[in-house]
């Protein structure tokens, strides 16, 4: 009993401390944000978050993996649940306007699209991407070059542009005055950009 109501208090102290910091952090931002300020609204000391995340990063690394996940399951269910998910035009075109509407919301464009890059580095927010986002682009583009309606390209250097042109379409997005207009044009020229690599499927052999 004793340890199991350790675990108790520990799972509570990361749950309240990450609530915590994914608030604040979508609010101001990682560099706006003290530690100090973290533990004090999460109602624990500064050790444990030490102890669970060592440091204000670690705990940002936590939230910004959960977000990313969190973001990429709702991308796959918005591709699920189309009539073919099989098809590739449309699975990606659903899966950019669902990212797009994400575009909408701070937590994503302060935490995931800012300051991930900021915080992580290049190499350590792509290494991120390749469970998430990235890897999502890669495995549709892998799959469409197997069946032959892609073009065969480098598909690892396909997924990176692409996904650096989406972040950037967010990106205008979030910041436009006028963001729907943004946002059509953002879309519209994004799937043009998709629609190049596509090959029309081969007609049935007679």
């Amino acid at each position: 009993m004793p340890r199991r109501s350790q675990e108790d208090r520990s799972r509570s102290t990361r749950t309240a401390l990450e609530q915590v910091g994914y608030r604040l952090f979508a609010e101001r931002g990682y560099a706006g944000v003290s530690a100090e300020e973290i533990v004090s609204e999460a109602g624990v000391t500064r050790g444990a978050l030490h102890h669970h995340y060592g440091d204000k990063r670690g705990l940002f690394l936590a939230v910004l993996e959960q977000l990313e996940a969190d973001n990429t399951a709702e991308i796959e269910r918005s591709v699920a649940a189309l009539p073919d998910p099989n098809d590739l035009m449309a699975a990606m075109a659903t899966g950019l306007r669902t990212f797009l509407d994400m575009c909408s919301r701070a937590e994503t464009v302060r935490i995931a699209m800012a300051d991930g890059p900021a915080v992580l580095g290049w190499a350590g927010w792509r290494e991120m991407e390749s469970r998430h986002g990235l890897g999502l682009i890669t495995n549709m583009l892998e799959r469409a070059v197997a069946a032959g309606l892609a073009v065969d390209a480098p598909v690892r250097v396909l997924a990176h542009l692409i996904l650096s042109a989406v972040t950037e379409a967010g990106m205008l997005v979030a910041n436009a005055e006028d963001p729907e207009t943004a946002r059509a044009e953002a879309e519209q020229c994004i799937l043009l950009m998709i629609s190049g690599l596509l090959r029309p499927p081969a007609p049935p052999e007679a």
